[in-house]
């Protein structure tokens, strides 16, 4: 089977682009259900969603095991309203590439309102940003309003940290405005894309590829840790805040930032996950966190609209804190 790319979809909004060559620049390895897909393309974009659904669900049995084709056919019956057929159609991709390059699981879970997936497949956020790399931060910073690494450094000001890592480090924007606050930056992404991006800023002493749903707790130990607009690609937060808790440094502080929502799990359009106030402190509280502050703020923009969100920022507890029994313990 042909490698799967992921559907141009921008990362920072979720808005897809339907032109021709978001996932379908490759063969399906077979001429005549290649051709059969450019005609149902044709005819979609003529409006005729039923004749391109019908074109290709046919051509599909020629090809049962192409992700890309369950996908299209997946999109097509949604746009039509099907959101079982999409539903089904989402579940057979996703069977075909259970790496799910695609992120047709998380579409999956949009047609049938049904959140069963608690993060994003790897390797369609590997795939997505190291599609949108060399674009991602005039995209971010010019379009979306993008504001997380200012939002992170107004809320840390005031004191300098020694060993920083930044999670998900993308192009490392966050690096830059923590430049003169740390002594060290290091930062970790999915994508070899972002890492190129970030490593020409020249602030990281040491950048690691690496999926954040599956860092290990090692030896170094940090006193800063942040993770600019990160965790709405994780979704549940527990395994993540949890191996924050185990890298830092006592009294070591985590600070992030997630979109709001009022659910604990929130799988949004856009494919990206939002978190809410209760949840966030929960999470945080459990892993050990003995102070935590979070504070209602616009994160960036999407199609016009303001995204909310919030800051938070929570210190680890000393040791002698842990001893207390309990009666310091702010929740702000």
């Amino acid at each position: 089977m042909p490698r799967v790319t992921a559907a141009r979809i921008c990362p920072t909004s979720g808005l897809q682009q339907k032109d021709m060559d978001m996932a379908w620049g490759f063969s399906s390895g077979n001429l005549i259900v290649d051709r059969r897909l450019g005609f149902a393309e044709g005819l979609a974009q003529d409006g005729d969603l039923t004749a391109a659904i019908d074109l290709l669900a046919e051509a599909m049995t020629l090809v049962p095991d192409w992700a890309a084709g369950w996908f299209r056919l997946g999109e097509w019956h949604a746009e039509a309203g099907a959101q079982d057929k999409a539903a089904r159609a989402f579940e057979r991709a996703v069977a075909a590439d259970p790496g799910d390059a695609l992120g047709a699981g998380l579409k999956r879970d949009l047609a049938r309102r049904v959140p069963l997936v608690e993060a994003m497949p790897p390797a369609f956020v590997e795939a997505l940003f190291d599609q949108y790399a060399a674009g991602f931060e005039t995209a971010l910073v010019e379009r979306l309003d993008y504001r997380a690494p200012d939002l992170l450094r107004a809320a840390l000001s005031g004191r300098r940290y020694g060993w920083m890592m930044d999670l998900g480090c993308g192009t490392g924007l966050a690096g830059v405005a923590f430049a003169d606050l740390c002594d060290r930056i290091d930062g970790c992404d999915i994508s070899a894309g972002m890492l190129a991006q970030a490593a020409e800023k020249g602030v990281y002493q040491r950048l690691q590829k690496a999926d954040l749903a599956a860092l290990e707790v090692g030896a170094d130990r940090y006193d800063l840790v942040i993770a600019a607009d990160v965790f709405v690609y994780l979704g549940a937060l527990e395994r993540i805040i949890g191996w924050c808790a185990g890298v830092l440094a006592e009294d070591g502080v985590l600070a992030f930032t997630v979109e709001a929502g009022d659910a604990p799990l929130t799988l949004r359009e856009s494919r990206r996950f939002a978190h809410s106030r209760a949840y966030v402190e929960a999470v945080l509280t459990a892993a050990g966190f003995w102070q935590v502050g979070m504070s209602r703020v616009a994160l960036r923009k999407d199609r016009g609209a303001v995204i909310d969100g919030y800051v938070v920022v929570a210190r680890m507890a000393r040791v002698t804190d842990r001893q207390d029994d309990g009666e310091g313990l702010a929740l702000a």
